[in-house]
């Protein structure tokens, strides 16, 4: 396929702003979602790192929407000539909070578009510079990135990167099982539409997955739980994240991370159940 990646770069710069309220009843949710023991924030208090995501989601209407459940243009991104998406990583840095009863504000830009070539065949990488500010000022800025790839042929399995396996000895390490029902509430949590999340014919059949895909974003927030519980006390500044393989309901899979030698930070992993790295992380304490 021939595609003009200098058209589609001429939408970089393109910049949209969305207001929301930081509600209590999301942040239920998640917690109910990820079964923490931890008590919601009420009124004032701050929300934990990556509970943001609850806010400023879609409304794109039914006759908007692509067959994978997607909205085919809008907000920043050009109208892209490949059709599947995956989530590829984010960069946060932290600079504020945001507490629960907080009028947000977001500016969403549009900052870089790529061509590449993969083991997967043809990628265009878009990254997308996200600001969340509160009446105090800027929260949260993240580098948020997006892979579109091509067409599964009809019949055929979506080619899934091996990688390399984690350091050994790492002494923060967990279980996480993401089952049919915890895929669907972390979707309706962030009114997320895309059907491999939830639609498992369409997963397997159209899109060539051995099962339910787990969201990027969810695994990225498995991954800043276990920097949480495995840090107390310590308030993260910035997280850089990179998804490096897809993870499925098929079978849990294993969190696992370190401080780093020097205590300013951390390094953590999500592993797929071959023991393989699907998502890197690494992240510096205020």
């Amino acid at each position: 396929m021939s595609i003009d990646i200098d058209s589609l770069r001429q939408a970089i710069g393109r910049t949209i702003v969305d207001e929301d309220v930081a509600t209590a009843w999301p942040l239920r949710g998640m917690i109910a979602t990820f079964d923490r023991t931890e008590r919601a924030p009420v009124d004032g208090e701050s929300i934990p790192a990556g509970w943001h995501y609850c806010y400023f989601n879609s409304d794109a209407r039914p006759a908007e929407l692509a067959e994978d459940g997607l909205p085919r243009s809008g907000g920043v991104l050009p109208k892209m000539p490949l059709p599947r998406r995956m989530y590829a990583g984010s960069t946060f840095t932290f600079a504020g909070d945001i507490r629960v009863g907080d009028k947000l504000r977001r500016e969403t830009e549009l900052t870089d578009l790529q061509l590449r070539g993969g083991g997967t065949g043809t990628l265009i990488v878009a990254t997308q510079t996200r600001r969340v500010y509160t009446p105090r000022g800027l929260a949260v800025s993240e580098l948020y990135n997006t892979v579109f790839r091509e067409a599964v042929a009809p019949g055929a399995q979506s080619g899934i990167p091996k990688r390399e396996t984690p350091p050994e000895g790492l002494p923060w390490r967990r279980t996480h099982k993401a089952d049919a029902v915890s895929l669907f509430r972390y979707s309706a949590l962030t009114f997320n539409p895309h059907r491999i999340h939830y639609d498992r014919p369409y997963a397997m059949q159209v899109e060539g997955y051995p099962g339910l895909v787990v969201h990027g974003p969810y695994s990225q927030q498995c991954v800043i739980d276990l920097l949480r519980d495995s840090a107390p006390g310590r308030r993260i500044a910035t997280l850089a994240v990179r998804a490096r393989a897809p993870l499925f309901d098929i079978a849990p899979f294993e969190l696992v991370g370190r401080p780093t030698a020097d205590g300013a930070g951390a390094e953590l992993w999500a592993l797929t159940p071959q023991g393989t790295i699907a998502v890197q992380a690494s992240a510096t304490f205020a």
